[in-house]
């Protein structure tokens, strides 16, 4: 590619002040012509007029910002483009999308690069733009780096990727190789395909018993379950009125914790309750965060001292463990507390992104309440060293500390932990403890009444990240551990695929009732152009035709997936699905000869082209030959299925 792309001879998206132009920007659902994944592409050219800034002054521009790019050699400005939006799109979160390509068009270039949440993705192909006008041209464009920047990450943090554990558990999948889509119809990640796949939110799993789950959120229960067991929980009782938390704080003494029945994430919850005033306020909380429809049930209870501890499990088996800490601020001898607060969440630490260690600390009333408490106020200026919690509820969400403790847990601890996990069908679960070293045994010593160890919560549905990036101590990786309960290996979470780049619907049907016939898998399903089938019962086809793959893909029954792949939805739309165990070519042209490079380790590819047909084994020679007429290739095919299919398929029951 020369110097300078093309120009055009006309604008399509371009101001009369841009020296560039971005134009035929386009979605792929997945592999498509110009990357082998979801992608966005769009066409890049001059204008014209005015002539851009000379190519090493964009770029040495670029560079001050993104110093990755200081040492990277871009012959043109198409490349320094493409890489520069390949940089910003991964963000301050450092996003696993890595792939992208520039391509020498007649009229300029075709740039296309990863994306996970396209809406961001655009967004971030313009603000690029945007910069590569403001370097040619400052006088005549606007464009503030640090704000537009905050609203592209801002853009993928309220998405449904940006969640810390639902970008933590993506980020595992890729790096298993284990396909996942979004069901925006239902809210879900699909892990993987067909028969082989679950679907989720976050930590919360297809598999997961809702009943465990709904129980896990009763306080009460959950504790008189554990009580039963033997296991130490705090004494309380669960209240309705103010006056009644009054008589149970006297009654089991004071200090108590004041939390909703009914509630997750710390909200709601007042520990260290010292005094009748302390707790009016606390009960008042606590009934402010009872969920809308659920009935005013708040917990009072003794309050258990020491520290806060998370425990993980997976599949019913310890993970890992956290120490927290309620947010707090020191003081250096000049700043006010609300002042300490902002330096605080102004730090990187607390960038309060999908990848950051710590949120941002929460002001609130409930943060006045616990000054007022202590005596001081957002206006309290704190001596130098002195140290101040801000609540007593060492949550994460609302500003707590984390540190790993996972090395030092107390056999006695993991055991006990265990026994409780594995008592409910979910597969990730956590408890939230106190205790004063949790490198010590949860019972008591001889002598001892009780050990100073308290369970508070059981809880499903954990949140993950703090365990991969806690603010002190080493990653456990417990994304990865819970992606691998699924699948051990990539090819857990596929079902063989067959592609066909032409396939008609009464060789669909051939090939289905081949399949069936031979037990090769008993629940085949197909989408072709003019029909979608699951087993040998046909149904109407969607006129969104990737929109078929994913029905199908998502049934959690079917075995083997047949799929033409049409040139037009091809090169348009992408593929919905990640490689092929099987690929058939009948006279293909070239772009259509790129569905050869996105194959599963020893897949087969059969090419006809006329009567010469060469079949290709994984890395084994070509093996050539000739067919005189369609239908012995049609056979060749079947021959191919039954025997490279045959044994590998596990027979499941399966019934429609």
């Amino acid at each position: 590619m020369t110097d300078f792309v093309a120009e055009q001879t006309s604008r399509t998206n371009a101001k009369d002040s841009d020296a560039f132009d971005v134009f035929n920007l386009r979605h792929y659902v997945g592999p498509n012509p110009d990357l082998s994944c979801e992608a966005l592409a769009f066409d890049f050219a001059f204008t014209g007029h005015p002539k851009p800034a000379p190519l090493n002054d964009i770029h040495s521009a670029v560079a001050e910002r993104l110093p990755e790019l200081a040492k990277v050699e871009c012959e043109n400005y198409a490349q320094l483009f493409g890489h520069t939006v390949s940089v910003v799109n991964r963000l301050d979160l450092n996003l696993h999308m890595d792939k992208w390509e520039v391509q020498e068009k007649e009229h300029g270039a075709r740039i296309a690069f990863q994306v996970i949440h396209k809406t961001t993705s655009w967004k971030v192909v313009y603000f690029v733009w945007d910069w590569f006008e403001y370097i040619c041209d400052p006088d005549n464009n606007e464009f503030d780096y640090d704000a537009q920047f905050a609203e592209l990450q801002e853009s993928f943090n309220r998405s449904v990727f940006g969640g810390p554990t639902s970008y933590s558990l993506l980020k595992a999948a890729a790096k298993k190789h284990v396909p996942v889509t979004y069901l925006w119809d239902e809210g879900l990640f699909q892990y993987g395909y067909g028969k082989s796949m679950i679907r989720g939110i976050a930590t919360t799993f297809d598999v997961d018993s809702h009943v465990d789950s709904d129980f896990t959120c009763r306080k009460d229960d959950c504790k008189a379950f554990l009580a039963e067991y033997g296991f130490p929980v705090p004494e309380g009782e669960v209240v309705y009125e103010l006056e009644e938390a009054i008589e149970v704080a006297e009654d089991i003494g004071y200090p108590v914790v004041c939390k909703p029945v009914v509630g997750h994430k710390g909200i709601g919850v007042t520990a260290n309750i010292e005094n009748e005033d302390q707790l009016r306020k606390a009960f008042i909380n606590a009934v402010a965060a009872v969920p809308e429809g659920e009935p005013q049930s708040i917990i009072v209870e003794t309050f258990v001292t020491g520290n806060d501890h998370r425990i993980l499990c997976v599949d019913g088996e310890f993970v890992a463990a956290l120490k927290r800490e309620a947010a707090y601020v020191i003081g250096d001898g000049e700043s006010t507390i609300m002042e300490l607060i902002n330096i605080e969440n102004g730090k990187e630490i607390r960038a309060d992104t999908a990848t950051s260690p710590l949120g941002k600390i929460l002001t609130d009333d409930v943060m006045d309440n616990t000054l007022s408490d202590a005596g001081l106020t957002r206006d309290s200026v704190l001596e130098r060293g002195e140290k101040v919690h801000l609540r007593k509820v060492a949550n994460l969400s609302l500003g707590g500390v984390s540190e790993d403790v996972t090395d030092i847990v107390h056999p006695e601890i993991i055991a006990m932990s265990r026994a409780i996990a594995q008592h409910f069908k979910l597969t990730v679960f956590a408890l939230d403890v106190i205790t004063d070293d949790i490198a010590n045994d949860w019972k008591p010593v001889k002598g001892q009444k009780r050990a100073n160890f308290g369970i508070i919560e059981i809880n499903a549905a954990p949140g993950i990240y703090m365990h991969l990036k806690p603010a002190y101590g080493r990653s456990i990786d417990v994304p990865t551990r819970i992606i691998e309960t699924f699948f051990d290996e990539s090819l857990d979470a596929r079902i063989p695929i067959l592609t066909f780049n032409k396939l008609s619907k009464p060789g669909m049907k051939r090939i289905i009732d081949y399949i069936m016939h031979h037990d090769i898998c008993r629940y085949p399903a197909g989408v072709c152009t003019d029909g979608m089938f699951l087993k040998k019962h046909e149904f109407p086809v969607n006129p969104d035709y990737n929109a078929n793959m994913r029905n199908v893909l998502r049934n959690p029954r079917v075995e083997m997936l047949l799929a033409e792949m049409p040139l037009a939805v091809y090169e348009t739309e992408g593929m919905y699905y990640n490689s092929s165990d099987l690929l058939v070519l009948e006279d293909p042209n070239e772009t259509e000869m790129i569905l050869a490079e996105d194959m599963e380790p020893g897949a087969i590819v059969m090419i006809r082209k006329g009567n010469d047909v060469e079949i290709r084994r994984g890395d084994a020679e070509p093996e050539a030959m000739q067919v005189e007429f369609e239908d012995e290739f049609f056979s060749l095919v079947l021959h191919e299925i039954k025997a490279h299919f045959g044994k590998k398929i596990i027979l499941q029951p399966a019934t429609l």
